[in-house]
């Protein structure tokens, strides 16, 4: 089926085009300034979202049944800080006052589970997030409470953060991924909260200061040890 939307970049119309995209479907839009369209979607499925698109929309093309766990950022991806925060007490990233709802990797796999055993949520997307979306500052506060010793955060330029990376060997197109999901971050785009891990699990999502306890309490070997090793090296 190919979806033609009128009116594509004005308040419902937009609305139904992100919705479409999400789904993994490609429509024809219509629109009386191109520009205006160009720059509001260039954007869409940013960073290694197009990759996934790619991939579901190879899977729905195949005629298998499936569910697409969509979730956001990891906040096991925040062990990515413990070098800096051990070293500086800093958590540095071109986020700006950006808010993100990372997902416990638990509520992944619980609703990965659930997925995969019920036929409930068959042929549908489900984007999943933390139950609130916070600044990177907001983070590495709570971090600092689990640990207990003050962080900071220290916002740094889309350049800065590139350089970084291809510094530490980093291929150009994850270069380029990572920083457009910063940017994205940095405008507000990725701060949508959804209910899904409730509709699905029937329970809340797992907020960060849980997640940020239990890895300084040595709950998991390896995140644990990144964050006992912060708080040893920080005394």
């Amino acid at each position: 089926m190919i979806y033609l939307i009128t009116g594509a970049t004005g308040d419902i119309g937009s609305r139904v085009v992100e919705c479409l995209l999400v789904c993994g479907d490609g429509p024809r839009i219509l629109v009386r300034d191109a520009e205006k369209a160009r720059a509001r979607y260039a954007q869409q499925n940013v960073g290694t979202g197009a990759w996934h698109a790619r991939g579901e929309s190879a899977i729905r093309a195949s005629g298998i049944a499936f569910t697409f766990v969509q979730p956001a950022g990891f906040m096991s991806n925040a062990i990515g800080w413990a070098t800096s925060i051990k070293a500086e007490g800093v958590v540095r990233a071109p986020t700006g006052d950006g808010r993100i709802a990372f997902i416990h990797p638990d509520d992944i796999a619980a609703v990965a589970t659930k997925a995969l055993t019920t036929q409930e949520y068959e042929g549908e997307s489900l984007p999943i997030t933390g139950p609130e979306a916070l600044t990177y500052a907001e983070m590495t506060a709570k971090i600092g409470a689990a640990i207990g010793k003050p962080l900071r955060f220290q916002p740094i330029s889309d350049e800065q953060e590139r350089h970084q990376m291809i510094e530490s060997g980093a291929p150009p197109e994850v270069v380029a991924a990572h920083v457009s999901i910063y940017r994205a971050i940095r405008e507000g785009r990725l701060a949508t909260v959804t209910d899904n891990v409730n509709r699905v699990v029937g329970r809340q999502a797992a907020a960060f200061d849980r997640w940020a306890q239990e890895n300084a309490a040595a709950c998991d070997a390896t995140s644990c040890d990144a964050l006992v090793d912060i708080a040893t090296a920080a005394d």
